[in-house]
């Protein structure tokens, strides 16, 4: 299967409103979101959810796809901070491997909160983690997993204070694609997504199956599958959403050159 024929994705839930599904139409490929990118780049994909941070370090390559991100408007969920004492009074925190937006955002908050914690990389692993610091950052299912089991020792949504300080959607992932791709196969892939995310929304026994689907995947229930697509992560990339995350680019990764966007016409 060519290159052109496959879209990747996240392999976490928060885009199965979009990819479930499309494995009918399109070759799918699963991957961290650290791993999205250089997907891309190599062409391996066509296209994928990359994090926005990653955006930023190689914009010079890659043009983002309108209307799709992954976007929250308050609260994520899954983007989260644990521990046993306050943020204010930690002096450790460890941090995953797998997202450059997750500790582009940690960094951004906490020059804004004015405290300098040291920051250690470590394996996405919470008792580990919490082991060897005193705060951990999680993102995806492994956050959703351990707010469930542990609710008491999340300390801070990242999402939420992000729309806190700026009054902005904070946008984690941004769908992207080589500035060489064909973009009429592009563009193709982008309305087969959109119109998956837009039966999701609209088609109340689609939206079963996918919640139902996604459940069995995450080992979460049901109902908090249902919460977090309605309440927190969302795959629509809106113009509030483009303002947040055109701050997020500049003040957080220090991106000056304007977002490039695929021509709809």
């Amino acid at each position: 299967m060519s290159w052109k024929e496959v879209l990747g994705r996240v392999s976490f839930s928060n885009c199965d409103p979009i990819f479930h599904g499309l494995e009918d139409s399109w070759g799918i490929l699963p991957a961290p979101p650290a791993w999205l990118t250089g997907h891309v780049i190599r062409k391996d994909c066509l296209t994928a959810p990359i994090p926005s941070a990653d955006y930023a370090e190689h914009h010079n390559q890659l043009v983002l796809i309108p209307d799709l991100g992954i976007v929250s408007r308050g609260d994520v969920g899954s983007v989260l901070l644990f521990g046993t004492r306050p943020l204010e009074s930690m002096r450790d925190i460890a941090i995953p491997s797998d997202s450059s937006t997750s500790k582009k955002l940690l960094r951004w908050i906490l020059n804004n909160r004015g405290i300098d914690p040291k920051t250690i990389e470590m394996g996405p692993d919470i008792s580990s983690m919490l082991e060897s610091c005193d705060g951990a950052l999680l993102i995806g299912d492994r956050a959703l997993s351990a707010a469930s089991r542990n609710p008491e020792t999340v300390q801070l949504d990242l999402g939420a204070d992000w729309t806190r300080i700026t009054g902005l959607p904070m946008v984690f992932g941004v769908f992207a694609t080589r500035k060489d791709s064909p973009m009429d196969i592009v563009l193709q892939a982008r309305n087969d997504m959109l119109e998956q995310y837009s039966k999701f929304k609209q088609d109340e026994e689609w939206r079963n199956e996918v919640i139902m689907a996604t459940s069995l995947n995450s080992g979460l229930s049901e109902s908090r599958i249902s919460e977090y697509f309605s309440r927190e992560v969302e795959n629509i990339l809106d113009t509030e959403a483009i303002k947040g995350l055109e701050l997020f680019l500049h003040e957080a990764c220090g991106m000056e050159a304007a977002v490039e966007w695929v021509g709809l016409d």
